[in-house]
């Protein structure tokens, strides 16, 4: 595995909070939580092979620009794309969708996030594991 890449902020604490909604290890950095708007801002920085589980933003929406390594997003029925240091990535309301790490390097993006997410299954190991760079 590779060492932890240079990014613009250090990796916040352990996510604990939304651990169960992780396979591996993810640290997150609030930039932006103000109680009066419905939008977060924060960098979610993943260790080489963690992902989230697939995932749908409620009455809102995702953006997501990377801001180190390299990583994986996907929406159901379309192939992974894979993504580095400065791709953006826009998820509409209501797209199932999932993002993370490659096997062997560590990931950050920036996720504006508006709405309420629904977390469902996992990404199978299978599934991630048949993914090609």
């Amino acid at each position: 595995m590779t060492e932890q890449i240079s990014k613009l902020y250090p990796n916040g604490p352990l996510n604990t909070a939304y651990a169960q909604f992780f396979t591996g290890n993810s640290y997150l950095r609030n930039l932006i939580s103000d109680p009066d708007i419905n939008v977060g801002v924060g960098e979610v920085s993943f260790e080489p092979g963690c992902r989230n589980h697939w995932h749908i933003h409620h009455d809102g929406f995702q953006l997501l620009i990377v801001t180190g390594g390299e990583g994986w997003y996907q929406e159901a029925g379309f192939p992974a794309r894979k993504l580095h240091v400065g791709d953006t990535v826009v998820t509409k309301d209501g797209v199932k969708h999932w993002h993370g790490a490659t096997k062997d390097s560590w990931f950050s993006h920036i996720a504006i996030t508006a709405g309420t997410p629904e977390w469902l299954v996992a990404v199978s190991d299978a599934d991630y594991n048949a993914l090609e760079d």
